[in-house]
Order: C-alpha cells, then structure tokens, then sequence
C-alpha cells in the first residue's frame, strides 16, 4: 500500500471513529492532525514527542473528547473508543497504550 493509500484508509476511519464518538453521545473536536518535521524535531527536543511521529506522515491525528461540554482528558473516557479503533483496522494504533488518551494512528507498513 502506498503512502498516499494508507493516508486515504486513515482518514476513512477518523471518519468512522467520529460518528462513533457523537453516536455514543461525546461530543469532539480535531487537534493536531499535521506536524512540521520542525516541529516534531522541537517536540522531541522539549521531552513531548518524537522526532519520527507519524503526525508528520499525516497518519495521526489528536481527538480532544467531550462530556456534557466538559472536556476530557484522562485515559478512561477515551479506552471505549481506542479499544474500538484498534479492532477497525490491524494498522490502527490507540495513544493511550503509551499514555497518550487522545492520539489515534495508523503504522506504516
């Protein structure tokens, strides 16, 4: 699958992965879906990222999740949908395996 393709399968299944936040009734808004190299290397550098991160490969994306407009920033609001997430696709990766609730992505082959 090429690079382009996978990007395409990715953004399918954010798609997916919002109706199913709003139809379990959270409410959602994007953050971070691109980072600069500059960036992730500054990221790095300042001990909140990795210089390698797949937002670079536009293969990420940051979900900040809602509760009756409370939002929401520990793991366990989150689990239902990373847990769900990994089950749409073998690639799918949940954040909140490695202390990061909000972050889904998709590894490179």
């Amino acid at each position: 699958m090429t690079l382009s393709e996978r990007q395409q399968s990715f953004a399918r299944n954010v798609a997916r992965l919002i109706l199913y936040i709003t139809e379990s009734n959270y409410g959602c808004t994007l953050g971070e879906a691109f980072r600069t190299p500059e960036q992730a290397a500054w990221n790095e550098q300042k001990g909140i990222g990795i210089k390698n991160s797949l937002h670079c490969k536009r293969l990420a994306i940051d979900i900040n999740l809602f509760k009756e407009g409370k939002y929401l920033t520990d793991d366990a609001p989150h689990r239902p949908f990373g847990e769900w997430w990994e089950g749409l696709d073998p690639m799918n990766r949940w954040g909140g395996r490695f202390k990061d609730p909000n972050h889904y992505e998709m590894k490179e082959a």
